[in-house]
């Protein structure tokens, strides 16, 4: 049934790019968050070393202060549960979808010996109305290319958010787009499941006005600390 809803959204296409222009039309691009992208907090041995690398979300694009982000919250949380020293960067770019950050984000980055990272990443793979297929081949050889570079490392994917809670989404573009979600995000379980990952659970979003920014489509300081609190476990699990 699901997989039929997921069909019938492309009949849904013009609707899809009417709202689309409207809500990119009437929300204020917002930047990445001033501030540090990466950072080293004190601990214990050994150190954990944290990358969180993504889209947006990884940026802390909605705040004003990376170090309310994402990737700083969710190093202090792994710092105060483990005792460990954390040592945490976020490479994160607006806009960028799996291809991207397979091609041309993580050819790019330095080999450091990271022990866990965190994707955030599929909501641009979603919201462009991105194929399935196309997803599969590009988050999957994403995965396949993170697991060759840090063979070691403990990955963690958080799937996309449910598009029909963030503020600036009209109703019917927001349920045609959390319809493609939910298929994007069985694929992403599936490929993390057979490729060396680990996929959390979805985030549940329970107040959606205290946990998006002004965008209505971003975390606020609230939502991203919410997004840590959820993934913390699933990052440090043995």
């Amino acid at each position: 049934m699901q997989r039929f809803l997921a069909f019938l959204t492309w009949l849904a296409f013009p609707v899809y790019i009417w709202q689309g222009l409207g809500v990119r039309r009437r929300t204020t691009r917002m930047l990445p968050a001033q501030g540090p992208v990466m950072h080293d907090l004190a601990g214990k041995a050994p150190d954990i070393s944290l990358l969180v690398l993504g889209d947006s979300s990884a940026a802390s694009v909605g705040i004003g202060n990376s170090e309310n982000g994402l990737a700083a919250q969710l190093a202090g949380l792994i710092a105060r549960r483990t005792g460990r020293a954390v040592r945490w960067r976020a490479a994160g770019f607006n806009s960028a979808t799996s291809g991207q950050i397979r091609d041309h984000v993580l050819p790019n980055l330095s080999a450091d010996p990271w022990t866990h990272i965190v994707l955030a990443i599929g909501t641009n793979d979603t919201k462009n109305f991105h194929s399935v297929p196309r997803f599969k081949k590009e988050f999957g050889g994403l995965l396949y290319a993170l697991r060759a570079r840090w063979p070691e490392a403990r990955i963690v994917w958080s799937p996309v958010l449910e598009f029909t809670q963030a503020p600036a989404m009209p109703n019917l573009l927001g349920k045609i787009l959390e319809i493609r979600a939910v298929e994007m995000n069985r694929m992403g379980e599936r490929l993390c499941l057979e490729r060396g990952a680990v996929p959390a659970p979805r985030l549940p979003i329970t107040d959606p006005e205290a946990g998006f920014s002004s965008d209505g489509f971003h975390a606020s300081e609230a939502g991203y600390r919410a997004w840590a609190e959820h993934l913390v476990g699933w990052v440090i699990a043995e």
